[in-house]
């Protein structure tokens, strides 16, 4: 074991401030109550192969309640580094449910790129130079040994932020690459550790991340089709992994690493949703070049009911519910009438549509386009003959909303937002 099990914390305040890449603001902090803190997190770390342990020094970035009306409940985010840069996309998808619940939020950096600098996994546009590059003044005297000692890194900041900040339930969550460590984490780890009390792996590809080597990342286009690696159904603590329809086939065909449920296991999969979409590249949508205007779908409804779920589970309450799989047909899925897949987790844009919402980027999009989907019109005489009337759809609409929040798929409190999201105006007058 390494010599401290807990993560010890000190302020980061010079420099620029807080470096976290993300395209949206998010909910107003200040007026919620809430401050965000940034801390340099240093320890010594293990390895989970043959290495030594290693002194490490990393940052955390921690937005919380200001006061004592906390929930409790830590919900620590690994940073995402396909872009060469740290992001939190989960933030950006749960914000609004972490600020209503009163959940405190950590986003650690675990991985080498993050602060050190590499090559991108995702041509985003951003540079690569990892913190250190970033704001030398901040971030220069931050050292990571290796992605062979991620795990451990990640492990002792939790430990340590849940420890002052008297957190009774601690969750992991992570997106994309993230949920490709987390994989490994639960698989591997978790065993070990026995430290988190629950985990969504959000958008992972078919192949967990391996343990890694000191001294350097993981390269991820270059293992991103390994073997197909299901999580362990045999967890002592809830796992709930979101999958997008866009997740399945493709560059991260998932669907070879599909699962059944198991006790303390749910998969699910939403239909009409991308890897990325609008909802997570706000204005800059633009930036991005692609083809086709991106996936407007709503999975971001559904990752916050999957936290609520996970929460409550991980706290002794009842299981999440389950899913029905999206229908593959051969190579490809069933889609109905309108052209959007049939079966999964169903949201009311793709059980009263009035777009296709599509998971798959046309083909000649570039990677990060492929990631973010596409949206594309329904035929006219097929929206004329589907919903004669605005009204017809939008009765349909708010009854397939209020069928998705009793399902559990969709919170009770985001009902507003998601009948905002409705398209009467699509529809002929």
């Amino acid at each position: 074991m390494p010599a401290s099990s807990r993560a010890d914390f000190a302020p980061l305040t010079s420099g620029n401030g807080v470096s976290l890449m993300a395209a949206t603001t998010g909910p107003d902090l200040a007026a919620a109550g809430w401050a965000e803190t940034e801390l340099l997190a240093s320890g010594t770390a293990r390895s989970y192969g043959e290495h030594p342990d290693a002194a490490y020094r990393t940052r955390v970035v921690v937005r919380r309640p200001a006061d004592a009306a906390a929930s409790g409940t830590l919900v620590v985010e690994w940073l995402n580094v396909s872009s060469g840069s740290d992001a939190g996309p989960d933030w950006t998808y749960l914000a609004e449910e972490l600020v209503r619940r009163g959940h405190a939020w950590a986003g650690v950096s675990a991985q080498y790129i993050g602060v050190e600098g590499g090559s991108a996994a995702v041509d985003a546009g951003a540079g690569v130079s990892g913190l250190k590059g970033v704001d030398p003044e901040r971030y220069g005297s931050l050292l990571h040994p290796g992605d062979a000692y991620s795990y451990d890194i990640y492990t002792q900041v939790a430990r340590g932020l849940a420890a002052s900040l008297g957190a009774s339930c601690v969750l992991a969550v992570g997106e994309s690459q993230s949920a490709y460590a987390l994989t490994t984490y639960v698989n591997v780890v978790h065993a070990h550790s026995t430290f988190f009390d629950g985990f969504l792996v959000h958008s992972r590809p078919r192949s967990a991340m391996p343990l890694g080597e000191p001294g350097c990342g993981i390269d991820l286009t270059a293992r991103i089709a390994a073997a197909p690696t299901p999580i362990r159904d045999d967890v002592d603590v809830p796992v709930i992994i979101v999958q997008t329809e866009g997740d399945l086939f493709g560059r991260l065909a998932y669907l070879a690493a599909r699962q059944p449920d198991a006790p303390l296991l749910r998969l699910w999969e939403v239909a009409g949703a991308a890897h990325a979409d609008r909802f997570q590249i706000g204005e800059f949508e633009s930036l991005l070049g692609c083809p086709d205007p991106v996936n407007r779908g709503q999975q971001v409804y559904v990752v916050r009911a999957a936290l609520r779920w996970l929460e409550s589970w991980a706290r002794g309450g009842s299981a999440a519910p389950s899913a029905p799989r999206l229908s593959v047909a051969g190579s490809g899925f069933s889609f109905d009438a309108v052209g959007n897949v049939v079966g999964g987790v169903r949201t009311p844009v793709v059980e009263a549509p009035v777009e296709v919402l599509s998971g798959t980027a046309a083909p000649d999009a570039s990677p990060i386009c492929q990631l973010f989907g596409r949206t594309l019109p329904v035929a006219p005489d097929l929206l004329t003959t589907r919903w004669p009337s605005r009204a017809a759809y939008l009765s349909a609409y708010e009854s397939a909303t209020d069928a998705a929040i009793s399902a559990g798929f969709v919170l009770a409190e985001d009902r507003s937002a998601v009948l905002a999201e409705a398209r009467p105006d699509l529809l002929p007058g």
